[in-house]
């Protein structure tokens, strides 16, 4: 149509065009904008926080994480590097972990700064955002849980993204009196290990604790869970990452009670800590215990090998482990780091 000044009827019509053109190219970016909305809620608002980043890449109607392992217990040099080269080549929306990421196990802030540092400066080289959790490495006695405190903020956390829920558990979760029970215990059971004093690890008072395997969870950190599954009881789906296997436990400091809380929703639960991977149904749902990310190994245990965790969350979760070994460049190779 040929714009004409002149014609009254032809100005209206030129300017009604005009305009639907505009209310178009409106709709077209308001549809753009709202498929690059990443939904991320949180209730840490203020000082640290347990990941690196909020900053999402854009994601269509599914999204994809990753979950690391366990880095300590023996870590072996240069794996955890690989893997976060073999992650960035992957590229999901953010990466998990569950925890025993330094050696940890003293008192002395300098070395635990010196740990950390190391283990944020490898991390760092993510291209996406990473979320802390911690394990018994990490969190092994007071002075730790406060240097934690100080560096990332809360031992516990939740976030919902895309609206699904993460429940980001503590299962190193013990009143402080316990806790420096275990860590002594513990200490002197590494001391036998290490034969710097006579005795039997298996007759030990540490290897004879309930919490040596499976943890613990404070009254506390129930409520703060129940309160979390009360405000969002129709999420898509929830996932509850742990260190050691709380579900394991059968008392009132195991995962029983919030189990009972989630038994009408979909969830998968996710741990670390025995370093062999497994998987098996409980109560209809599937649980995981991960290998390791390069933490040590049990050379004759076939189902001790290292490996990155992928889901993409599309109306439930698509599990794939990929083993590092597999996850190669495009030279055919181990990608270095």
């Amino acid at each position: 149509m040929k714009y004409n000044a002149k014609n009254p009827s032809k100005l209206r019509l030129w300017n009604l065009l005009i305009l639907l053109l505009l209310i178009s190219s409106c709709k077209e970016k308001s549809n753009i904008t709202a498929e690059k909305e990443v939904l991320f809620i949180s209730e840490v608002a203020n000082g640290p926080k347990p990941w690196t980043s909020e900053n999402f890449e854009t994601t269509e109607d599914d999204f994809t994480f990753a979950i690391i392992s366990d880095l300590n217990g023996g870590e072996r040099e240069g794996i955890y590097a690989t893997a976060v080269s073999q992650l960035n080549r992957l590229d999901p929306t953010f990466v998990l972990s569950v925890g025993d990421l330094i050696d940890g196990g003293t008192e002395d802030s300098l070395q635990l700064a010196k740990e950390w540092d190391s283990f944020d400066k490898r991390t760092s080289k993510l291209n996406m955002p990473f979320f802390y959790l911690g394990g018994n490495h990490d969190l092994t006695n007071p002075k730790m849980r406060e240097f934690w405190k100080n560096r990332f903020g809360p031992r516990y956390y939740h976030f919902l993204y895309d609206d699904v829920l993460f429940l980001m558990m503590d299962s190193e979760d013990y009143e402080e009196k316990r806790m420096l029970e275990i860590y002594h215990a513990r200490a002197e059971a590494i001391k036998i290990i290490k034969g710097e004093i006579d005795g039997v690890y298996e007759e030990s008072e540490y290897f004879g604790m309930n919490e040596r395997r499976v943890g613990g969870m404070s009254s506390a950190q129930f409520d703060y869970y129940k309160s979390v599954l009360e405000k969002y009881p129709d999420v898509k789906w929830t996932f509850v990452l742990m260190h050691k296997p709380l579900w394991m436990r059968e008392d009132e400091k195991g995962l029983g009670n919030l189990e009972n809380l989630m038994a009408n929703r979909r969830y998968t639960v996710v741990n670390g800590h025995f370093h062999s991977f497994s998987h098996r149904k409980r109560k209809g749902r599937d649980y995981t215990i991960l290998g390791t990310t390069g933490g040590g190994q049990d050379k004759t245990d076939s189902l001790s090998f290292d490996h990155v965790t992928l889901v993409r969350m599309t109306k439930e979760p698509i599990v794939t482990h990929l083993k590092m070994e597999g996850i190669l460049d495009e030279t055919g190779n181990v990608p270095k780091h």
